[in-house]
């Protein structure tokens, strides 16, 4: 190689393996500092694009637990609420019981009816009461056309700004019905639904649970003893709404186990993809360290060869 002073291809060359080792350095440094494998989409297309899918989908599937605990808590508030009608029903029992013998007179009965009456007006109300973040559980605006689970999304409508029908409880990541959501039912737990107390259908001639009417009032002999099969057949309805509360609430339960773990190896997925193995960067670094200084070095020594040339020039 001719010693020349225009063009020091010896300091070009140290110049260029200086910013490669300088590059890879900056490189070790990000992911060191970020703990991140990928910073950029430079550091791997592929891996950036799968690693994004995989966070959009544990951020639906965590979100979609919390959905399910709060699914869980609105199904144990109604539960609640079913707690104290049947308190109430029990009571209602009683008293018809009571009002059923003959040792009572009329003037007797109707202060029994009285306060028959006015448990049945207290159903109502907590039915009417009862709700969940604005939403009301008992009043029938939950309540499904078909008792058929299967039937259920058939009745609901979630097109306009408030939805009708059957709660839609939605988890997972997509909209498929068989993997990412289901519904809620709760039917009507008013007296007149259950079919006790003054609100009670006294027109049908054959009643939904039973006697058509029976439970309207324990006023005479007669009404108070069939009011027993009338508030009976109340006490299973209610008995079957908090059943399939029940049946739902374990289904959640189950449900958020399974998105947890899901959530869990999802996450694990994701860090073995994006997570940079820091002993392995570390070892680069050091390496990058090495030879960047070192090129700094021989840089320093390239740039002053040209001196020589003046060496010639004064001799």
């Amino acid at each position: 190689m001719s010693l020349v002073i225009n063009h020091n291809m010896m300091a070009m060359n140290a110049a260029r393996n200086l910013s490669n080792s300088y590059s890879a350095l900056a490189v070790s440094t990000q992911r060191l500092s970020s703990g991140l494998r990928i910073n950029t989409a430079a550091d791997d297309a592929a891996g950036l694009a799968i690693r994004e899918l995989m966070r959009s989908d544990i951020a639906s599937i965590n979100q979609g637990i919390r959905n399910a605990n709060d699914a869980i808590s609105m199904i144990q508030t109604a539960d609640g609420a079913l707690q104290v009608i049947d308190e109430k029903l029990i009571r209602m029992k009683e008293l018809a019981e009571q009002a059923s013998t003959g040792t009572y007179t009329s003037d007797q009965r109707m202060i029994i009816d009285s306060e028959y009456q006015q448990m049945a007006s207290e159903i109502t109300r907590i039915a009417n009461a009862t709700d969940f973040n604005g939403i009301h559980l008992l009043n029938g605006n939950l309540s499904a056309s078909s008792t058929h689970v299967s039937s259920w999304g058939t009745s609901h409508d979630g097109s306009g700004l408030n939805s009708t029908g059957p709660l839609k409880v939605h988890f997972g990541t997509g909209n498929d019905s068989m993997e990412d959501y289901y519904y809620i039912a709760i039917q009507s737990a008013t007296a007149s639904a259950l079919g006790v107390g003054n609100a009670a259908d006294t027109s049908k001639a054959n009643g939904e649970h039973g006697v058509s009417g029976a439970g309207h009032s324990i006023s005479t002999q007669q009404g108070a003893q069939q009011a027993l099969a009338a508030i009976n057949a109340a006490i299973t309805s209610k008995d079957n709404i908090r059943a399939n509360l029940g049946a739902l609430q374990n289904r959640l339960e189950n449900t958020i186990t399974n998105l947890q773990i899901q959530a869990e190896n999802l996450q694990a997925a994701e860090s073995r993809i994006s997570d940079v193995d820091v002993a392995l960067e570390m070892s680069n670094f050091v390496r990058n360290q090495i030879l960047t200084q070192s090129a700094v070095a021989m840089l320093s020594q390239a740039n002053s060869i040209p001196n020589m040339a003046l060496q010639l020039i004064g001799g």
